[in-house]
């Protein structure tokens, strides 16, 4: 069975440049499946721009509630225990507002509840330029994201992977420390967490390490925008040097990243010669050495 080593790209706060960090590493690596499991705001396929959507599958979500007005005798029961004041006077149940903890259906005295699972989003699996594979999954207006779809998009990805006999998934993870990022981090082999020098870059970065920490999941740091201010740039190597944590790099900041996406492409697309380019570079040449060690 192929040994298929996974590393996903994360960060303690959105907006880091994770997503783009993670475009630009796709197109260097080779014999590759992506997976985008950023998926209450999928946006890398925005650069990636898949050739075709080969698969697209549905994902069922938390149950929500619905009243069958044949059965309903307007008794009320239902509107004193929703909590959510999801119920309207004519006994409708807006699905924006439901939050689908099941009172309504556990206390109606009629039976005139409908308490099913709901048709949440979906994910693809897309082929992308060189016949590669990409994953990635949006959900529906309204609806939660658990970390279920992210696991979903995830077991997609190997499958993918094992059928193309690669033995690499990058994953684009979602910010943050909560459950879809969980759901990202587990079983993975590395964990490269993008961060930028300012005081909240740096409290959400030692928050988002001390989860990966907690998951034993090895851990590399770039920091992005590097040069907007030294004084944290150099506070997070240190901190990096006292948690034992591989420093990859430092991308300085490049205004040919924001035009880059504007066009929707990868820096190293759009300029190929810039500082920030030639930072990624050398981030990937670290990283394909320490995934051979791994």
């Amino acid at each position: 069975m192929t040994h298929i080593k996974e590393m996903v790209v994360v960060s303690g706060k959105g907006g880091t440049g994770k997503t783009s960090l993670a475009g630009a590493l796709s197109s260097l690596f080779q014999d590759k499946v992506i997976a985008d499991c950023d998926v209450d705001a999928a946006n890398l396929h925005l650069i990636l721009q898949p050739e075709e959507i080969l698969q697209t599958k549905e994902f069922t979500g938390g149950k929500k509630a619905k009243i069958d007005p044949e059965r309903c005798t307007k008794c009320g029961i239902c509107k004193e225990v929703c909590h959510y004041d999801a119920i309207s006077e004519d006994f409708a149940i807006d699905p924006f507002s439901c939050e689908g903890c099941g009172a309504c259906y556990f206390l109606c005295p009629a039976k005139a509840v409908v308490f099913s699972p709901r048709l949440a989003g979906y994910y693809y699996v897309c082929s992308t330029s060189g016949n590669g594979r990409f994953v990635f999954a949006e959900l529906l207006p309204g609806e939660d994201n658990s970390g279920k779809l992210v696991a979903m998009v995830r077991n997609e990805a190997r499958e993918e992977a094992l059928k193309a006999g690669v033995n690499f998934i990058l994953i684009d993870g979602p910010p943050g420390i909560g459950c879809p990022v969980i759901s990202s981090l587990t079983g993975t082999h590395l964990a490269v967490v993008v961060t930028e020098p300012t005081p909240t870059g740096i409290h959400d970065l030692k928050r988002i390490v001390e989860l990966v920490h907690h998951f034993q999941i090895k851990t590399a740091v770039v920091v992005n925008k590097s040069d907007i201010n030294p004084g944290y740039t150099e506070e997070m190597k240190r901190y990096c040097a006292e948690q034992n944590l591989i420093f990859l790099g430092e991308i300085p900041y490049e205004t040919a990243i924001t035009k880059a996406q504007k066009e929707a492409k990868t820096i190293l697309d759009f300029a190929p010669e810039c500082t920030a380019s030639e930072a990624i570079r050398e981030i990937y040449t670290k990283l394909h050495y320490i995934l051979e060690e791994l």
